[in-house]
């Protein structure tokens, strides 16, 4: 018996068992010997990341420690840590960490949890929120194919009891795609958020193999389209990774398809490849070609777009919800 993220597992080969007894797969695509030869990539100067500091974070930090809570700030080692912390904004990851699909460009493991839900996680979540004091936090999950809804009643019930418990604090939902059921969508979107986010990940051409087999760049522009619709004063946000071998063209063709459909807010960052058996790096994408994109998206009429090497999904988040009201002549005091 070994250990894997701190959670007792018996190794078979590149299975694991998990505490709950269903079986998953590690970073979540099979190693390949042709993949353990090929050589990484160098990367540029301009994707060092900063330590992370400042008194906030600091707090923030020996919180997290004392009460061993847990975030995927601290778990993905997200560069952007120090700035997130200091900024009173974090993500959380709600329903386990063993996802039913495996995309080519993400590391987290993959498994059938076969129904698996912690009945505590709402309030876990809320007290997590409440401990840490934090004026904005983002939920995302992995899929949950295995549930009937996808894990949209849970997702809910998650933010409905951080906003009873931190009525103060604006909650970001980044979701599955719950298979295109437009009526789960409705039950995340109906449950007192500010903001609902679906990631399209890529450019259209390269949905496939970037993503699962079970997403696709219709069925998620038609998650973030009905979210507008069902409930046009949530903002609707999505995130799209450079460097997998898209072209200038398809990327404003993927800005126009997403301000077509009224997307609000977008973040723009460079893929990163997790292991060697992931999808290797295209292209290091520059920071000035970052803030041209960044331009051509506020000219499409994106209410707030973050862009650069080290963008990730729920960078600035608490900013981008700022600056979108400000937008439109809303509150601003997060």
């Amino acid at each position: 018996m070994s250990e894997f993220r701190g959670i007792p597992v018996i190794t078979t080969g590149t299975k694991y068992q998990t505490e709950q007894g269903f079986a998953a797969i590690k970073n979540g695509v099979k190693a390949r010997e042709e993949r353990q030869r090929a050589p990484r990539e160098p990367k540029p100067s301009w994707l060092k990341a900063r330590v992370p500091m400042g008194e906030r974070f600091e707090n923030l930090r020996a919180t997290v420690r004392e009460h061993r809570l847990a975030t995927v700030c601290e778990e993905a080692k997200c560069p952007n840590i120090g700035e997130c912390w200091n900024a009173g904004t974090a993500t959380l990851m709600l329903m386990g960490e063993v996802c039913t699909r495996a995309c080519r460009f993400c590391a987290v493991d993959t498994g059938n949890p076969r129904g698996w839900l912690d009945a505590d996680e709402p309030a876990n979540a809320a007290r997590t929120v409440e401990l840490m004091g934090l004026r904005y936090v983002v939920l995302t999950s992995v899929n949950r194919d295995d549930l009937e809804d996808g894990g949209a009643a849970h997702f809910a019930a998650c933010v409905r009891e951080i906003k009873r418990l931190c009525p103060e604090t604006a909650v970001e939902a980044l979701t599955p795609d719950f298979q295109g059921v437009l009526a789960d969508v409705e039950t995340v979107v109906d449950s007192g958020l500010e903001v609902f986010a679906q990631n399209v990940e890529t450019v259209r051409r390269l949905t496939h193999p970037v993503r699962d087999p079970r997403a696709s760049y219709e069925q998620t522009l038609a998650v973030l389209a009905h979210a507008k619709r069902h409930r046009p004063g949530v903002l609707t946000k999505t995130s799209l990774m450079l460097g997998l071998g898209e072209t200038d063209a398809e990327i404003l063709e993927t800005l126009d398809d997403l301000r077509g459909i009224g997307v609000d807010l977008l973040t723009l960052g460079q893929y990163l490849r997790p292991t060697v058996n992931h999808l290797p790096v295209a292209l290091f994408v520059a920071p000035e070609e970052f803030e041209r994109y960044r331009a051509a998206a506020l000219e499409r009429g994106f209410l707030e777009c973050v862009a650069g090497p080290l963008v990730r999904s729920s960078y600035r988040a608490g900013s981008q919800l700022r600056a979108a009201r400000a937008a439109v002549g809303g509150g601003v005091d997060l």
